[in-house]
């Protein structure tokens, strides 16, 4: 098993606010440069997934695998040989937030998926934290 977590606290933000961004799952281009489209129909549920479109890259199905609203979500790419969860938490601090993300492949093949897609986007996440609170904060939070 392979891990990489990463937590940053926020101040004039709330978990509801994190939250509202988390699920808007169409929204996500709106604060991940990285990407082309992220589509998702029906509800943020588990069991329920969405279409991810990284910028270079071919779409990937992520299925979310655990829902605690405005706490924490789980999502799950699965891959030939691995799979990915991806955990995004949110915590109330006094007077803001802390986020908290972590990665997970486990599998026989995690060596390949972890060089060919963990790393980046385990890399990508401190500046996508940074652009959520910022559009939130834009947004007259």
């Amino acid at each position: 098993m392979w891990k990489k977590t990463y937590s940053k606290e926020f101040q004039d933000i709330t978990p509801e606010e994190v939250w509202d961004c988390w699920t808007r799952v169409n929204d996500w281009t709106d604060w991940h440069s990285d990407l082309d489209s992220c589509q998702m129909e029906g509800e943020f549920k588990v069991g329920n997934h969405f279409m991810l479109k990284p910028k270079g890259a071919k779409s990937v199905k992520i299925t979310i695998t655990d829902v605690q609203p405005l706490k924490q979500f789980t999502d799950c790419t699965s891959f030939p040989g691995a799979k990915m969860y991806d955990t995004h938490a949110v915590e109330e601090i006094p007077g803001g937030v802390r986020i908290k993300n972590e990665l997970v492949v486990t599998g026989p093949l995690k060596w390949l998926w972890i060089a060919l897609v963990a790393k980046k986007v385990a890399d990508s996440v401190p500046e996508e934290l940074e652009a959520l609170v910022e559009l939130k904060r834009g947004q007259g939070v």
